[in-house]
């Protein structure tokens, strides 16, 4: 009887320690980030200039449509209706880190207008975050058209 409580204690104390380490393994940061691209999505759709004020690296660089515009300048678009999501679909996704820094690649149905012209179509896009004092920030956002089938 001593043999088996001592086995089941042996497990669970390995167990214990054994779950840190399997969260040290990247986990928690994809799970931040998951978080903030959830948001990202949301602040998109909602036209939320606050979040991007708030996340956008100062010198972030944002490429749509092979145009490539300042934190300023995005903000701006949004704040004027130029830049206006109605939906953004994300069907793929894969978050990968590298120490301070996450790249996100995903791929988006997304219909709107950009620079007051509408859109509509297959998207792939990428995000890079870089941990900068503490906080997530967003530094590079590029996105490109899949093209169709028929293209």
């Amino acid at each position: 009887m001593k043999k088996v409580s001592f086995v089941a204690v042996a497990l669970v104390a390995i167990s214990l320690l054994a779950a840190p380490l399997a969260l040290g393994q990247g986990g928690p940061v994809e799970q931040q980030i998951k978080t903030l691209m959830d948001e990202t999505v949301q602040a998109l759709l909602k036209g939320d200039t606050s979040f991007f004020e708030k996340y956008y690296a100062d010198d972030a660089m944002i490429i749509r449509g092979g145009t490539l515009f300042t934190k300023a300048q995005d903000i701006k678009n949004l704040k004027s209706g130029a830049l206006k999501f109605e939906a953004y679909d994300v069907h793929e996704e894969k978050i990968h880190t590298y120490g301070e820094t996450a790249v996100v690649n995903l791929r988006a149905l997304a219909k709107g207008l950009g620079e007051g012209e509408p859109f509509s179509g297959d998207f792939r896009v990428s995000w890079v975050w870089v941990k900068q004092k503490g906080n997530w920030k967003l530094t590079l956002y590029q996105v490109t058209r899949v093209p169709s089938a028929s293209q």
